[in-house]
């Protein structure tokens, strides 16, 4: 193969890229339409009815994105999604401190037992706590800002609580 197929090659697979992100644009802006007909008062079984023909037309437009980019094209977008998103997660070697390690604990444990609660507490005191969805977001953001007060550690504690062969190893000297 010479150069110019390289080159030929090289730029086929870019538009073809880009050409696939711009559908997976297209596929999660379509989705800004169901708020949108909503707030100008469409009756609800046209809503209904276009979120059914949108999550339908989603699941074509990902085939297609997939036959565009083509095997590489789609490995290269989640590589970097992917690779972006593990940029994110705790770091593993990284010792949480006392202090830290317990501001996360309330942090984890306070949305759960609280979400725990919530139905008893309604039942038992109606009226008492304030339905606002603004501190249901604000337990949901506590919840996962734990896992990154805590550590990458903390993770693979809770990942091992789902092996059934794992074993608790005490590294503290006794």
């Amino acid at each position: 193969m010479n150069s110019t197929q390289g080159t030929a090659a090289l730029h086929s697979a870019d538009w073809r890229f880009k050409l696939g992100i711009a559908i997976i644009c297209l596929m999660a802006g379509s989705w800004l339409m169901v708020p949108i007909l909503a707030a100008t008062g469409v009756p609800g079984s046209k809503i209904a009815a276009l979120t059914g023909i949108l999550f339908i037309s989603n699941k074509v437009l990902l085939v297609l994105v997939i036959t565009i980019m083509g095997k590489s094209g789609f490995q290269q977008l989640k590589r970097s999604l992917f690779g972006y998103a593990s940029s994110l997660a705790p770091d593993k070697d990284v010792e949480v401190g006392p202090v830290r390690h317990s501001i996360g604990i309330v942090m984890f444990c306070l949305p759960l037992i609280s979400g725990f609660l919530e139905p008893y507490i309604d039942s038992l005191w109606p009226g008492l706590r304030p339905n606002l969805w603004e501190l249901q977001v604000l337990g949901d953001a506590m919840l996962i800002g734990s896992f990154f007060v805590l550590g990458g550690s903390f993770w693979e504690k809770v990942r091992a609580l789902f092996i059934r062969t794992a074993r608790v190893a005490n590294t503290e000297a006794a």
